[in-house]
C-alpha cells in the first residue's frame, strides 16, 4: 500500500523519485581503528602572487597590525581552523630557491627574479627565519620543500643543519649570529618537488637516484628526527610510484601526489565565477578523481610496503580556474564559491576514508592564490567558503575514522550521473561522532536514514554551509554571503538518525 500511495504521487504530481527516496547511512560507531591525521587538513604557501608578500608578510612598519612583520588577522584565522602544517617555499619556485638568499639583515638580502610566476623581483624578505616565526605564530609545524631541481645536495645539507643542529658548526653558529640561539624542530622535508616538470624535468630512474642522494645528507640531528617526502607523481603517473617505491622506498617516509581539479583545459580552465549546471557537474566528476587516485597509487605502493610505513601525501591538491579578468596571470589570483567548498568537503571526505595511508594533505593555496581559504586585499581580508569547510572539518583532526556504509541516489546531468552525497565520520577523544556530509546536487534536497551502530544516541546538532546560488561567493564589501549558519535538520527518534541536507550544501553533524 505504501509503495502504491508512492507511486501515486510521483504519477499526479510528476514527483521524481530521487526526491522521494532516502539515502542509507549506517555508521559502526564502535569499529574505528585508524586514526585521521590532522595533517590530512595541512595548507601550502608559496613564493606566488600575493600569498607570501600581502598575504602573510608586510614587515613591521607596515600600518596593517602586524606581528615581527606578519599580519595578524590572517594568524587569528588561521588558527580557528587549527591549521596543523604549512607547506613552504613552493611548488615550483622551490627548485629555483636558494636559501642563504633570504637569512641575515633584510636589506642586505639579494634580489633573484621569479622566473616562474610572474617574472617578479623578489627581495628576499621573507625567509627561513620569517617562515619559521610564522610557524611558530600559526602554533602549526614547518613543512620545508628543499631545492634539487638547480640546488644542491650540500646546499639542502647545510639548511637542514642551519635549522635543527643544537651545537658548535659553522651552520648552527650562522643561525646564533642571524639572531636565533636554540634550533627549530622541522620534521616534515620535500626533497624537491614536481621533478618530473618544472624541477627539472627529470624520468623516474633519474630522481630515484637523485633523491637517495641527497636524502643520505639530509641528517637527524638530536631528537629532531626528519619525516623525508620524496618528489611523487603527476597525477595518473602510476609508473613514477612504482619507480619509486621500488628504488628508493627504504629511504623515505612520504610520497607526495599533485593533482588539480580543471574544469576544462590547461589552455582554458573557465571561470571561477561564471560557470552553468554542466560545468559545475564536470568539476565535481573530475574532482572525484582523486578517489581512483588514490586507490591506484596506494596499491602500487602496498607492493613495496605492504605495512604502510611509508605516507601518501597529496601536498598539493584544489581546483584550478583561470585568473581573474584584470590580474596578472603569473599571480593565479582566482575567486572562491559554494563550488569550491563542495569540491573541498568531497576532497577531504576522500582522504578521511583513505587515511590508512594518507598522512598529509596540503591544499593550494592558503592566501590569494588558487583555492585559498584567505584572500586579502591591503588591510582587507575575508574568509573564503572554502575556508568554512576547513573551519567545520577541523573535528575530524586526529579523530578515529569510522567505518561507513552508504548507499545514495545519483545526481544526474546530461545524461551522466554521480552519487548525490558524500560522507565521512569519526570519533573524537571525548566520544563525540562528526559525520560530515556533501550534497553535490545543486538542486535536490537529499533526505538520509541513519543508523549508529555499538551506541546509544542521545542528542544531534550541526552546523552548515550553504547559499542560494551554486556561484556565490563572498566579497570584501559582502564577506559573509557563504557563511556557516546552525543546522536544523537532523533528528533523532528511537534510536535513528534522520538527516534532511539542503541542496549544494556541506554539513557537519555533532552526536553525543
Amino acid at each position: 500500500m505504501k509503495h502504491s500511495f508512492l507511486f501515486c504521487l510521483i504519477a499526479i504530481f510528476g514527483i521524481p523519485v530521487s526526491v522521494l527516496a532516502q539515502n542509507k547511512l549506517v555508521v559502526n560507531a564502535d569499529q574505528g581503528h585508524e586514526i585521521i591525521s590532522k595533517h590530512i587538513y595541512g595548507h601550502f604557501s608559496e613564493h606566488l602572487g600575493h600569498c607570501i608578500y600581502g598575504g602573510y608578510w608586510v614587515g613591521e612598519n607596515s600600518p596593517i597590525p602586524n606581528t615581527r612583520g606578519i599580519r595578524n588577522d590572517v594568524v587569528n584565522a588561521l588558527k580557528e581552523v587549527q591549521i596543523p602544517n604549512l607547506r613552504w617555499p613552493g611548488g615550483c619556485f622551490a627548485d629555483e630557491y636558494h636559501w642563504m638568499d633570504g637569512i641575515g639583515p633584510r636589506n642586505q638580502r639579494p634580489k633573484m627574479v621569479n622566473t616562474h610566476w610572474g617574472g617578479v623581483t623578489e627581495d628576499n624578505s621573507f625567509g627561513t627565519h620569517e617562515f619559521l616565526d610564522l610557524c611558530e605564530q600559526l602554533g602549526c609545524e614547518p613543512y620545508i620543500c628543499g631545492n634539487v631541481g638547480s640546488g644542491s645536495v650540500e646546499e639542502m645539507s647545510k639548511w637542514v643543519e642551519y635549522i635543527t643542529f643544537d651545537g658548535e658548526s659553522p651552520m648552527a653558529n650562522l643561525r646564533k649570529q642571524n639572531g636565533r640561539e636554540k634550533p627549530w624542530k622541522v620534521k616534515f622535508w620535500g626533497v624537491g618537488n614536481e621533478n618530473w616538470g618544472c624541477g627539472g624535468n627529470m624520468t623516474a630512474d633519474f630522481y630515484a637516484d637523485q633523491y637517495r642522494r641527497y636524502a643520505t645528507y639530509c641528517r637527524n640531528y638530536g631528537s629532531n628526527q626528519l619525516y623525508k617526502i620524496a618528489g611523487g607523481a603527476n597525477s595518473g603517473d602510476y609508473n613514477w610510484t612504482e619507480v619509486l617505491m621500488k628504488s628508493a622506498g627504504n629511504q623515505m617516509q612520504g610520497l607526495s601526489l599533485h593533482h588539480y581539479t580543471l574544469p576544462k583545459t590547461w589552455s582554458d580552465k573557465g571561470s571561477a565565477t561564471q560557470f552553468d549546471e554542466a560545468e559545475y557537474f564536470t568539476t565535481i566528476e573530475k574532482t572525484l578523481f582523486m578517489e581512483e587516485l588514490l586507490t591506484k597509487h596506494s596499491t602500487v605502493m602496498d607492493k613495496y610496503d605492504p605495512r604502510k610505513r611509508v605516507g601518501l601525501i597529496p601536498d598539493e591538491w584544489g581546483v584550478w580556474y583561470n585568473v581573474e579578468p584584470g590580474t596578472n596571470p603569473g599571480f593565479l589570483y582566482q575567486q572562491n564559491t559554494l563550488r569550491d567548498a563542495i569540491v573541498a568537503g568531497i576532497n577531504l571526505n576522500i582522504f578521511n576514508t583513505h587515511c590508512d595511508r594518507v598522512k598529509m594533505t596540503n591544499i593550494a593555496q592558503t592566501v590569494n592564490v588558487l583555492q585559498a581559504v584567505i584572500l586579502t586585499e591591503n588591510e582587507k581580508m575575508l574568509l573564503t567558503p572554502t575556508y568554512w569547510v576547513y573551519w567545520l572539518y577541523k573535528v575530524h583532526q586526529d579523530a578515529v575514522l569510522l567505518p561507513v556504509s552508504f548507499s545514495c541516489n545519483q545526481y544526474e546531468s546530461n545524461g551522466k550521473k554521480i552519487d548525490a552525497v558524500s560522507v565521512s565520520a569519526s570519533k573524537d577523544a571525548s566520544g563525540k561522532i562528526h559525520i560530515s556530509l556533501v550534497n553535490i546536487d545543486p538542486n535536490k534536497e537529499q533526505r538520509i536514514e541513519g543508523e549508529l551502530r555499538g551506541v546509544t544516541l542521545k542528542s544531534v546538532s550541526g552546523k552548515a554551509l550553504t547559499s542560494a546560488k551554486i556561484n556565490d561567493y563572498n566579497t570584501f564589501e559582502q564577506p559573509n554571503t557563504v557563511s556557516v549558519k546552525d543546522f536544523k535538520g537532523a533528528k533523532i527518534n528511537k534510536g535513528t538518525l534522520s538527516v534532511t541536507l539542503p541542496a549544494k550544501s556541506v554539513i557537519m553533524l555533532e552526536i553525543e
